[in-house]
C-alpha cells in the first residue's frame, strides 16, 4: 500500500515522457506509485522504463490503440494501490515539492479533490490555469489562462480541476464511476469535478502545488477534434450535472451561446465540426438523460452550494477570451 497512485497517460510522448519521469524521481516525498498507461503510442516512450528509473515503482500497461483519454484513466484508476490519485499528463512537469503540498492539503480539507497551479512550461512566466470555473452556460475554462505567473490567489475553493494534474481519492473518483467514458476526451474532467460535488466532495486549489505544463500536444489548440469533443461534451455535461431548477434557470443562457459558437466557427471555417458536435450530442440525450437520473437520485449536495461555485456574470465567457488573447 501507498499513500499516492500517479496515473499518466502516454500517447506518443517520447518528447515529453522523460522530464516528467524525472520530476517524479526528484519528489521530496517517495511514497507512490506510478502507473503508466501506453494509449496505442507508435513510438518507443515506454520501452526499457524500468531499467530507465530504477528509483520508480514503476507499473506499464500497453493498450492496443487509443481509447482516449478517459477509458485510459479509469484504467489506471482501477489497477492503483494508492489512497490518493495524482492524474499526471506526461507533458505535465510537477516542482519538487508538489506531492508533499497536496498531501498537506488533503489533511487541511478532508471530504475534497485538488487543482494544481500549472504555469505554461515553454513559456513559465504565463499561468496555464489555477483551477477550473464553470459557467451558468454550461461554458468551462482554467481560470488565470494566460496571465502572468505573479497573479497568485490564496489557496481557495474552485470549481474543479485541470485533469493535466489533479489530486483525487481513490475511493471517491471510482465510486463515482470516474470519467464519462463515452467522452474520449475534453471536458471530463468538469464533468467529473461536478459529478464529485454532488456526492458532497469540494474543490480546492493549492497555490504551493506548481506543475509546469506543455499542453494541446494531442490535438492542438483549435483543432477539429478539439472544437468538436469539445462542445459535444459540455452539452452532456450541463444536461447530465446541472440539477433540475439550475438547469431550467440557466438554460436560456446555454442555448445562447450555442448559437454564438454556432455562428463563430462557421465563421472560421469550422462550421461543419460544431454543427456535427452539437447534433451528436442531441443525439445521444436518452442515454444522457439515464445517466442524469443515476447522478441526481445520488446527489447529496444542496442546490445552494452548486451555485455559489457556478460563474454567474452572463459576460464571463467573453471576458475570459478576451484575456487569453491578450
Amino acid at each position: 500500500m501507498v499513500s499516492t497512485s500517479f496515473i499518466i497517460l502516454a500517447w506518443n510522448s517520447a518528447a515529453h515522457l522523460p522530464r516528467c519521469l524525472a520530476s517524479l524521481a526528484a519528489q521530496t516525498t517517495q511514497d507512490f506509485e506510478v502507473i503508466i498507461i501506453d494509449n496505442g503510442s507508435n513510438d518507443d516512450a515506454t520501452v526499457a522504463l524500468e531499467e530507465k528509473y530504477p528509483q520508480l515503482t514503476l507499473r506499464i500497461e500497453r493498450l492496443t490503440s487509443n481509447l482516449g483519454f478517459a477509458v485510459a484513466n479509469n484504467i489506471g484508476a482501477r489497477l492503483a494501490r494508492g489512497e490518493w490519485l495524482a492524474l499526471l499528463n506526461a507533458d505535465a512537469f510537477p516542482e519538487p515539492d508538489w506531492l508533499e503540498a497536496m498531501l498537506a492539503a488533503a489533511q487541511r480539507h478532508p471530504n475534497a479533490f485538488f487543482a494544481s497551479c500549472l504555469l505554461q512550461a515553454n513559456s513559465p512566466a504565463l499561468l496555464d490555469g489555477q483551477g477550473d470555473v464553470y459557467h451558468a452556460s454550461g461554458l468551462a475554462w482554467r481560470r488565470n489562462y494566460n496571465m502572468p505567473s505573479t497573479l497568485t490567489p490564496p489557496e481557495d475553493e474552485t470549481f474543479s480541476a485541470c485533469a493535466a494534474a489533479a489530486f483525487y481519492p481513490t475511493r471517491a473518483f471510482l465510486a463515482a464511476g470516474g470519467f464519462d467514458e463515452d467522452y474520449f476526451a475534453y471536458h471530463e474532467d468538469v464533468d467529473l469535478g461536478f459529478r464529485l460535488r454532488l456526492s458532497g466532495l469540494k474543490c480546492f486549489y493549492i497555490p504551493e502545488a506548481v506543475v509546469h505544463h506543455v499542453g494541446s500536444t494531442s490535438f492542438g489548440k483549435r483543432g477539429e477534434r478539439a472544437t468538436y469533443f469539445g462542445h459535444r461534451n459540455l452539452v452532456w455535461t450541463y444536461v447530465k450535472d446541472m440539477p433540475g431548477p439550475l438547469f431550467w434557470l440557466f438554460l436560456p443562457i446555454h442555448l445562447a451561446y450555442m448559437l454564438v459558437h454556432l455562428v463563430y466557427f462557421t465563421k472560421i471555417k469550422q462550421g461543419h465540426v460544431i454543427w456535427k458536435a452539437k447534433l451528436d450530442a442531441w443525439k445521444e440525450i436518452g442515454p444522457i438523460l439515464k445517466k442524469r437520473k443515476a447522478i441526481h437520485q445520488a446527489k447529496t449536495a444542496s442546490i445552494k452550494s452548486i451555485l455559489s461555485v457556478i460563474e454567474l456574470n452572463p459576460f464571463a465567457p467573453i471576458r475570459n477570451i478576451s484575456k487569453r488573447n491578450q
